[in-house]
């Protein structure tokens, strides 16, 4: 169990307890949208989260009645309204790194992420939360798939990531209309695991995270990065990376002591080694 460690700017929080990292992103005056060093301090946390071997599951969510609205394309950086070029220009950059764009840095973590999602999720925000493992929905939270009605397409994923989430028909359907879908909908079609009213999303997440914190890490990241590559694979080559991986995990010091603990009748206690 990991002590409590908490890191603040004025638009993302950080704080890590119990194995678990909570992301926050904290703008709510502007619906949490996302522009400048909010880009890059969610990427960066993500990233510190994954490093941290006290750290075992990732929270993101959002305060206020937002869970994120897309991209800041005005005043990204300096907050005052401006609509100047060099503004829009920090917003959206010309060129995208997968690799450090939140959205593929949570797609491309090792370790499990759940979106704990409070409110709205809108273009890039929708982005982020399809590209997390797990969505728990608020009651009033909603999905909003709104890039079409702005002669845009979704900039960062979720062309990817929709239909293989619940199938091309629906996907389709879904980005050609750009109609919002409610929590009970979103469940409904398969776009999040739980909807849970308001006041209970994060003691719900925080219970989720517990339950895998307390498996063996290493299993479970593996499990992650097996499931992802088995996206792109036939079934034996998946198969054969599967085994290499179970060879692997067999000599670790947690695998003994889940066999161990099994055969003792007690509760595992998993050391990520």
């Amino acid at each position: 169990m990991s002590e409590t460690e908490s890191t603040s700017t004025e638009d993302t929080l950080y704080e890590v307890s119990d194995s678990i990292a909570v992301i926050t992103l904290n703008r709510p005056e502007k619906m949490n949208t996302l522009g400048g060093s909010m880009l890059a301090l969610v990427s960066e946390y993500i990233s510190k989260a994954e490093r941290d071997s006290d750290v075992r599951v990732i929270i993101l969510t959002g305060n206020g009645r937002a869970f994120c609205a897309g991209l800041d394309v005005v005043g990204a950086q300096s907050r005052t309204g401006s609509q100047s070029v060099e503004n829009t220009k920090r917003a959206i950059p010309v060129t995208l790194n997968v690799k450090t764009f939140p959205p593929g840095v949570i797609f491309n973590c090792e370790k499990p992420v759940i979106c704990a999602m409070n409110g709205a999720a809108a273009g890039f925000g929708m982005d982020m939360a399809l590209a997390c493992d797990i969505r728990i929905l608020a009651q009033s939270a909603k999905m909003a798939p709104t890039p079409v009605k702005r002669g845009i397409v979704p900039e960062s994923g979720g062309t990817w990531l929709l239909p293989r989430l619940i199938g091309w028909e629906k996907a389709t359907e879904i980005f050609f209309t750009a109609r919002n879908l409610g929590a009970d909908e979103s469940k409904e079609l398969g776009l999040c695991s739980h909807v849970v009213p308001d006041e209970e999303l994060l003691p719900f997440a925080r219970e989720l995270a517990g339950q895998i914190a307390a498996n063996a890490p290493l299993a479970v990241q593996s499990a992650k990065r097996l499931m992802r590559m088995g996206q792109g694979q036939q079934f034996n080559d998946h198969v054969h990376h599967v085994y290499m991986n179970f060879l692997q995990l067999m000599r670790t010091e947690d695998a003994r002591e889940g066999m161990t603990s099994f055969a003792q009748k007690r509760p595992p206690e998993f050391k990520g080694n």
